[in-house]
């Protein structure tokens, strides 16, 4: 009762500065106002927590509920600013992914996972081309045939079939989960985020020939630099904070939200990936020079609270209703289609990686998330093809917003059933 009161005087007070920053009473205003926001934000996640639900799943609830397509208490400008931090966001979270994974650890079940995430991909892709290249006239995308309609359901295959290693990541640590099943699904994640960014480009220079443009031969070589570049970089970036914490050790919440900020400024020059060089630094901080104590995943939990809650409340504000509205019917029977894909996918691939009846077989419960790389590709392809690229932008955003609420709950339900939450602190070292 008493959280539920701190919730709605904490919304009122944001209404009411939000309405005087409306006014043009100024950016500190509006700054009060965004921290008002969050302050609810984060006694929403611990509200939803009681109801057995994820923390993560309370961020995106109060952004929707509060954002600009319903009660407006978060304006369209102070989403906007609050994506500021999602950049942050990303590379703390995939630098937490990567002190997850430790080789000697992981090196039994290494073979496993390889098998489980090959063949649950493939089938994806699979099953996910043949069901869209059939329903390609009812989707109302572009009326083509022959090789452009296969091109063009390659396309909308390798963006429906993605995943979000950045939730499901975010997930695991705000649970503090351990256990044989998220470090499965992580893998998972993690290795189809990359298939994901070299599918694309592939299928992309098909497309440009099968509707007759020209391919661009550079573009496979930045997608080459792009990951290979970004995990020397991250290596590199891993060693020399390995370096601080073993010689100096001082203010760890603050140096590893800096580290993460200098990670995101080097690479966007660069043209590298945030999230690999992130993941990078992260396994060499594991593997290379493992932390000694709790005071680095101190840090990482005192630094990780805030920037969650900007990041997923952001996100919760800026989907788009309006996008599920005028394409609902179409997204959520795609979005069916590709959670039982998901299911048949992990069904298969689990007996293809010989894994035993148990909370294992569960992974595709944290595949269903949508959101980050999958965005970016759309808008990509949104601006190179403006007749036919935006109705694919206008799906795939209603079915990241569908995904977005629906993955988080499963995933905490498989974790839940697993018996995994809460137990990072037991994961051997």
């Amino acid at each position: 009762m008493a959280r539920s009161l701190a919730i709605a005087l904490s919304l009122a007070l944001a209404w009411a500065l939000s309405r005087t920053a409306a006014t043009g009473a100024g950016f500190r205003v509006t700054a009060l106002a965004f921290g008002v926001a969050l302050v609810a934000a984060a006694l929403a996640g611990t509200f939803v927590e009681r109801l057995r639900l994820p923390r993560v799943t309370g961020y995106l609830l109060f952004g929707l509920l509060c954002g600009p397509y319903l009660a407006n208490i978060i304006t369209r400008p102070m989403a906007r600013e609050l994506q500021i931090v999602n950049g942050l966001a990303v590379t703390l979270i995939a630098f937490v992914a990567g002190l997850e994974m430790n080789a000697r650890h992981l090196a039994p079940r290494f073979a496993t996972m390889v098998r489980l995430g090959g063949a649950t991909i493939a089938v994806m892709y699979v099953t996910l081309f043949a069901g869209l290249w059939l329903a390609w006239p009812w989707l109302g995308i572009a009326p083509v045939s022959g090789v452009a309609r296969v091109a063009l359901a390659l396309l909308l295959t390798t963006l429906v079939a993605s995943f979000s290693p950045t939730v499901t990541i975010a997930l695991i640590a705000e649970s503090r989960a351990a256990g044989p099943l998220s470090e499965l699904t992580l893998a998972v994640v993690i290795f189809a985020d990359l298939v994901l960014i070299v599918l694309f480009t592939l299928v992309m220079e098909f497309v440009r020939i099968a509707l007759g443009g020209v391919g661009e031969a550079g573009l496979v070589v930045s997608v080459v630099w792009e990951i290979f570049g970004s995990f020397a970089f991250g290596a590199a970036a891993g060693a020399l904070f390995a370096l601080y914490m073993t010689h100096v050790g001082r203010e760890m919440t603050l140096v590893l939200l800096g580290f993460c900020a200098a990670v995101l400024a080097v690479c966007a020059p660069l043209h590298l990936e945030p999230l690999i060089a992130a993941l990078a630094a992260g396994l060499i901080v594991e593997n290379i020079a493992p932390p000694a104590g709790t005071g680095l995943r101190n840090a990482v939990e005192r630094g990780a609270l805030p920037v969650l809650v900007v990041f997923f409340a952001a996100a919760g504000a800026s989907l788009q209703i309006d996008a599920l509205a005028v394409i609902g019917g179409v997204a959520v029977a795609v979005s069916a289609a590709r959670l039982f894909v998901i299911w048949l996918g992990g069904r298969i691939g689990s007996r293809f990686a010989r894994i035993e009846p148990g909370p294992q077989r569960l992974v595709w419960m944290g595949l269903v998330s949508q959101a980050g790389v999958t965005l970016g590709l759309t808008l990509i392809l949104a601006a190179e093809y403006p007749t036919w690229g935006p109705r694919v932008q206008t799906l795939m955003v209603a079915l990241i917003a569908l995904h977005q609420l629906i993955g988080p709950v499963l995933f905490r339900a498989a974790l839940s059933r697993a018996g995994e939450i809460g137990g990072m602190d037991a994961r051997p070292t």
